[in-house]
């Protein structure tokens, strides 16, 4: 009998707000929501970003005056909407037009100064005082520098590239818990794994307790480490910079620490550790670990996730240079702009007439369990995943193209929903939640992918939502972003539409696509397909069970009875679930950081030749004790 890998909690956060509870997809689809939602919604971003707290039972503002919940909205309503989703990237990244670089000049001493040819693209903005420029060609200039020459390396450029998907404006991870000497996309990390495990309405140890120690498995990478000055940014800048590299440095920049700072520093796990980077598909490929060793029985318990908090200039120059971001050229010619800046809101555009993705920064985590540990705690079924396929592009002429590997894994995805709930639901009641990253190249071919597997399965008016069009491509956790938009429509049945493109591009194959530019109103959905196409030929897919299906199965498999225990369960679950929601729409996030607390030492440890059992673990690991090969031995 396989096991089911059931949803029971999500957490995490980018540029829509908190994961948990479905903040952030209630950010997307505020229109469509009663005024109820709609209110919690604005409640929850303001306490995120710090435009209110909550004290002694009262709303306060930052002047510390008493502000009722009915009047955030209309008080804060204008600066919520602006310091969300997509924008002008902000100061706390850096600045876009003015982005610190060095020059690569050649300078001769003469009796008059000092002269040099440069690209004019790269003199300095502005141009120095003491400079003295004449033209060489369209491209060259001659620059004689006048009096003594003060070498500083403080020149900057305009970049191009101004626009990102970053978290709400004000929220800051690292006040939220002693955060020591360490990267953004490990506080988001923090954050992320704690905002999942307390959306489950139980605290860690009280999940762990219910399995042995080695049945919990960590799942999670970010795709580029962590590039800011506290990880790889420092080692490779601190001694050009004239800083030293630090202790720290080399080791929280890899890409292994979103997984490694989760068992370290919240759960304590001693269980199975996993760190897959699959490029843009990274969060699917360590959700198919988890899921095969759920199914497999190997684990019963699972955190699965990704962070990637890469708004850094190099790697925004690494992309641009690549011409795969939108830039404002770009964006400019799009909209018929002649002066003044391009339109930062709609800067990502997927399927429609577009230049380039814009690139954001998110850690996602999920909290899986197989079917049998969900039914015995009655916890919160947010959905189930069947399974996640994931499969290479063959030999490839450029290693960034896109290949045949994502025809297989939408097709076996797809096949196996068919399989499980039916022609008719797969037809009428699935949706996909697109890889969408606002190319010109991936609207065409992704689009050609989804209308043949329409026309295989007799698909018609098949429903796609793109989440990059308002968070950006988040890269590694951009799956994940997927997911989470999967269970908002499960949760409230709207469907988001793609409105920063006023038409699909023609060269769209939407014939059996259903590709709105507006939020509309949908059936309850029985399966969502999550998508995504990674450089190097990184594709995969995982196909999503709604909560009312996998419920269904559960029955089926357990009986009557056995689920009237489950609901009854369920009650004091979703008591503690909306005490979280409330403690959370007021700021109070209660991050779980162990730092040092309840270090295991070798003297902690007994060891048998048939099992292994620690201090302050409540079960314990048996050792193998079949011969898996006995048949060969």
């Amino acid at each position: 009998m396989t096991a089911l890998p059931v949803i029971v909690g999500m957490g995490g956060i980018n540029a829509a707000g908190r994961t948990s509870f479905h903040q952030g997809f209630r950010r997307i689809i505020l229109d469509k929501l009663n005024q109820e939602a709609r209110q919690e919604t604005f409640i929850g971003l303001a306490t995120l970003m710090n435009l209110v707290s909550f004290k002694e039972g009262n709303f306060v503002d930052e002047q510390g005056d008493v502000i009722a919940a009915s009047d955030i909205e209309s008080r804060y309503a204008e600066q919520i909407l602006a310091g969300t989703l997509i924008r002008k990237i902000e100061s706390d990244h850096f600045n876009p037009d003015a982005t610190p670089w060095h020059q690569k000049i050649a300078l001769q001493a003469t009796d008059k100064g000092l002269t040099f040819n440069a690209r004019k693209r790269d003199l300095p903005t502005p141009l120095p005082s003491t400079w003295r420029v004449t033209d060489i060609d369209e491209k060259q200039v001659n620059v004689v520098i006048e009096g003594t020459l003060e070498v500083k390396h403080d020149s900057t450029r305009d970049n191009p590239i101004k626009a990102a998907g970053q978290f709400p404006t004000g929220f800051n991870p690292a006040v939220l818990y002693n955060s020591r000497y360490q990267p953004r996309g490990l506080q988001a990390t923090i954050f992320g794994a704690a905002d999942a495990i307390h959306s489950t309405g139980y605290s860690w140890p009280e999940l762990a307790k219910h399995v042995s120690p080695d049945e919990i498995g960590t799942y999670s990478a970010s795709v580029f480490g962590q590039t800011q000055s506290e990880g790889f940014g420092g080692m490779m800048q601190n001694r050009l910079k004239g800083d030293r590299v630090t202790t720290k440095n080399l080791a929280l920049g890899l890409n292994t620490m979103s997984t490694d700072f989760i068992n370290a520093y919240v759960t304590g796990s001693v269980g199975t550790t996993f760190t897959s980077t699959g490029a843009c598909a990274t969060f699917l490929y360590n959700l198919k670990a988890a899921v095969n060793d759920i199914q497999s029985g190997r684990i019963r318990l699972a955190i699965v996730g990704s962070n990637d908090c890469a708004l850094t200039p190099e790697v925004i120059e690494g992309f641009g240079n690549m011409s795969a971001l939108a830039n404002e050229e770009g964006l400019k010619k799009l909209d018929g702009i002649t002066e003044g800046s391009a339109d930062h809101r709609k800067t990502s555009r997927p399927f429609g007439e577009n230049c380039g993705f814009t690139i954001g920064e998110a850690a996602q985590f999920l909290v899986i369990m197989d079917d049998a540990l969900a039914l015995e705690l009655g916890t919160k079924v947010l959905g189930a995943v069947a399974d996640v396929y994931t499969n290479a592009d063959g030999i490839k002429k450029s290693i960034t193209a896109p290949g045949p590997g994502n025809y297989i894994t939408m097709a076996k995805s797809v096949a196996l929903a068919k399989n499980i709930v039916g022609e008719e639901a797969i037809q009428k009641r699935s949706f996909i939640l697109a890889h969408g990253s606002s190319t010109p190249q991936n609207r065409v071919t992704e689009s050609l992918i989804y209308h043949r597997v329409a026309e295989s399965f007799d698909i018609n008016d098949w429903p796609v939502a793109a989440p990059k069009a308002y968070l950006g491509h988040t890269i590694g956790p951009a799956s994940g972003d997927q997911v989470a938009w999967a269970l908002g429509v499960f949760e409230y049945n709207i469907m988001p539409g793609i409105t920063t493109i006023n038409a699909v591009a023609d060269d769209v194959h939407a014939e059996r696509l259903n590709i709105a530019t507006d939020h509309w109103q949908c059936q309850e959905m029985d399966v969502a397909f999550i998508n995504s196409k990674g450089f190097g030929g990184n594709n995969a897919t995982a196909t999503l069970l709604s909560p009312k299906v996998t419920l269904s199965m559960m029955a089926k498999r357990y009986g009557e009875q056995a689920m009237e225990c489950f609901q009854d369960k369920s009650v004091n679950v979703s008591k503690a679930r909306e005490a979280y929601k409330d403690k959370a729409d007021k700021g109070q996030f209660e991050l779980i950081y162990k730092f040092g607390d309840g270090v295991l030492t070798d003297e902690d440890i007994v060891l048998s030749d048939s099992e292994i059992s620690m201090s302050g673990l409540a079960q314990k690991i048996t050792l193998p004790s079949k011969n898996p090969f006995s048949d060969m031995t």
